[in-house]
């Protein structure tokens, strides 16, 4: 599976999601793309978009996206450290198009 973080994604969450290309927002040259933008981008290239942004599913109009998207609740390491199995496990679970917000 290919997944990109957003910008506020922390990047050591990548340790959790070896079996996976993983890529950054920065890395990519799309870290001025802003919410449409940057999802447009990341369909044509990514399976799954992982995000610190709570407020995407009202910012934007979800419908029609083949992206799945998986929201974290925080952008503190240290907070999501600990739930980087269950980050990893919803992220081999989640299906195109799928929006789904982890709460712990």
């Amino acid at each position: 599976m290919r997944i990109l973080f957003d910008q506020g994604t922390p990047v050591p969450l990548k340790r959790f999601l070896t079996e996976h290309e993983v890529s950054t927002a920065y890395l990519e040259g799309w870290g001025d793309l802003q919410n449409g933008d940057l999802l447009a981008a990341a369909e044509s290239r990514f399976d799954l978009f992982i995000t610190t942004d709570k407020n995407l599913r009202y910012q934007q109009n979800l419908s029609g996206r083949r992206l799945a998207i998986l929201v974290l609740p925080t952008t503190s390491w240290p907070a999501i450290q600990p739930h980087g199995e269950t980050i990893a496990s919803a992220a081999e679970t989640m299906q195109p198009a799928e929006y789904r917000e982890l709460v712990w």
